[in-house]
């Protein structure tokens, strides 16, 4: 993430604060009131240079790390800075949430559940995390992104009034995670959705998002080991902590997991007092032998669909909208006997309402492939060795289906970063063996020389010097596997596919400053969206001599993964108008 350096010269949070403070009365009404407080004129920017200040996500890591010996704190912290917004807990009963989590494929349930339910003719809101450009991507209304104007707006508001109220409470303020939150809440209050699908950020139990008292439907995705240092180093421990979700009374609906975990999900399940489910493959949703079609590619994203068309069909019976539920093929889901040891929820016959939702999905950076000329870009922000797992099933599909289309040979190009604890090693030996002509490793930084509109994705953690040394460790690493790979003569070529340029060469591996400094080198001036000037930033010597197979091959596939920072600073490069 850029330097916020030239940024900090047009926004200075302490002078936005003292006109902050002389705007007028920010005196906060609970609930949803629409008397918003007086503020001087504001820019978007101004609003995500503040927010910047309340830290980024790695902090908010290592404030939940060293809360972990008292979790309980965190929920009551969140309910503190609720009210200090002018909410309380009970103002989200009006939500009539959907709260899901999970490991891999929440934020693609999430999105399935919101656009079937937006088909259905009412208003959604939608928090999810991280976000891949810009910060409002985060609270989405009907499907879009709040525009800046609301977002601004909004954030003022909510920020005023903890701000307001903070000497009073030791000067704190939530942090960057928890104020999101917070926004959250209120913009979908305020702009009156119909209910609101929210994704749990970290684990569950004491996640922020769960001072949610009553959702209308609980849902877990698929669980893997991710954040061990937070939610616990086994599967079972990251298992209590999703399961910590649930509510009384309220029905709750999970993807099939292993044996163990599912144990765990069941006694968490018991203990809380609701009824959980495993959801049916999405073959028995199905008849006539015609397949659902996805809008997200991938089959790992087929239990992501059947979760959420659970999630949309107990939501609607219990709202008492019939409308566009078909008829259950064996029974309600709620009716089906809990005594078997993981009781099956009941598959029915999608409505219409329902097909055209799930095909018509979008979620940006997820099994998403853009084709810009001779250049193919595959993205997915995978970071897990299962999610890692899953993009090497699509991208072998989706690969061989573009080298069809391909005349003459491909270059095939990893772009790959991954952060935090994450095991980098481990997710590149799975991706060694597709015989990568380049495999490119840059920091998420999106430009070396940071601009005010790259404040979205600023990250004041952590320094250039610490991501560029990862990048440099990856790179060994792949050296060191690509060298063992070549010993024992695996391959995973794309089948069908089309020859690689130079398939006998060992892979290079090379290290970029920045995002667009390695897609400038990686497009060679070929990509018509890319801007690329006559020279490319790099850090490694020959890299220009070395391109000259880019320039000449018909077609340059690149993945790029490990990160959904990564993907998003790329997106923000090859997507103008996400930064719009």
């Amino acid at each position: 993430m850029a330097r916020p350096l030239r940024v900090w010269q047009r926004c200075r949070p302490g002078a936005l604060l003292l006109l902050l403070r002389r705007g007028g009365s920010l005196v906060a009404a609970r609930g949803s009131s629409t008397q918003p407080a007086r503020l001087p004129r504001m820019e978007y920017q101004d609003a995500v240079c503040t927010l910047n200040t309340l830290q980024t996500n790695a902090s908010y890591l290592e404030q939940v790390k060293r809360e972990r010996g008292q979790p309980q704190m965190q929920l009551q912290a969140m309910r503190t800075f609720l009210q200090r917004s002018g909410l309380a807990v009970e103002d989200l009963d009006q939500l009539n949430i959907i709260h899901v989590t999970g490991t891999k494929g929440k934020g693609s349930t999430c999105a399935f559940t919101e656009r079937i339910l937006r088909n259905c003719g009412l208003r959604t809101g939608f928090y999810s995390s991280p976000h891949l450009v810009q910060v409002r991507e985060r609270i989405r209304i009907n499907g879009q992104p709040i525009s800046k104007e609301l977002f601004t707006k909004y954030f003022w508001q909510v920020y005023g009034r903890l701000d307001e109220t903070k000497d009073s409470h030791y000067g704190s303020m939530p942090a960057y995670f928890r104020f999101l939150t917070i926004l959250a809440f209120h913009v979908f209050l305020q702009e009156k959705v119909d209910l609101a699908v929210i994704e749990v950020g970290i684990g569950g139990a004491y996640d922020c998002t769960n001072i949610i008292r009553r959702p209308w439907v609980c849902g877990v995705s698929s669980l893997g080991i991710d954040h061990t240092s937070i939610l616990g180093d086994t599967i079972e421990k990251i298992a209590w902590q999703k399961g910590g979700i649930f509510k009384p009374g309220v029905p709750a609906f999970t993807v099939k997991q292993l044996e163990s975990p599912m144990n765990v999900l069941k006694a968490r399940a018991e203990e809380i007092g609701c009824s959980l489910q495993v959801c049916p493959d999405l073959e028995e949703y199905e008849s006539g032998g015609e397949r659902l079609r996805l809008g997200l590619e991938g089959d790992h994203q087929r239990s992501n669909a059947s979760l959420a068309l659970q999630l949309c069909s107990s939501w609607l019976r219990r709202r008492g909208i019939h409308d566009f539920i078909s008829v259950p093929k064996r029974g309600l889901a709620e009716d089906v006997p809990l005594n078997s040891p993981f009781p099956k929820a009941a598959s029915f016959k999608p409505s219409p309402v329902m097909v055209n939702g799930l095909q018509s999905t979008e979620w940006p950076g997820r099994t998403q492939t853009l084709r810009h000329g001779p250049v193919t870009y595959f993205l997915d922000g995978a970071h897990t060795m299962r999610s890692m797992l899953a993009c090497v099933s699509w991208f072998r599909d989706a690969a061989a289906r573009q080298e069809k289309t391909t005349e003459g040979p491909v270059v095939r190009v990893l772009l790959f970063n991954a952060t935090g604890e994450r095991d980098s090693a481990a997710m590149l030996k799975l991706l060694v063996p597709f015989h990568f002509e380049f495999a490119v490793f840059c920091p998420n930084i999106t430009e070396a020389v940071s601009s005010s509109n790259a404040a979205d994705q600023h990250n004041f953690n952590v320094t250039v010097e610490n991501m560029l040394t990862r990048c440099l460790d990856n790179q060994k690493s792949w050296r060191r596997l690509a060298e063992r790979d070549s010993a024992v003569a695996t391959d995973v070529r794309i089948p069908e596919g089309l020859p690689l340029v130079a398939e006998t060469r060992q892979t290079d591996a090379l290290v970029f400053p920045c995002i667009l400094s390695a897609l400038q080198w990686i497009c060679q001036g070929r990509d018509p969206v890319l801007d690329c000037p006559g020279t490319f930033a790099t850090l490694q010597p020959g890299a220009t001599t070395r391109a000259e197979i880019l320039r000449e091959a018909a077609g340059i596939h690149v993945l790029v993964t490990g990160s959904l920072h990564l993907v998003g600073g790329v997106l923000k490069h090859l997507d103008p108008s996400l930064s719009s």
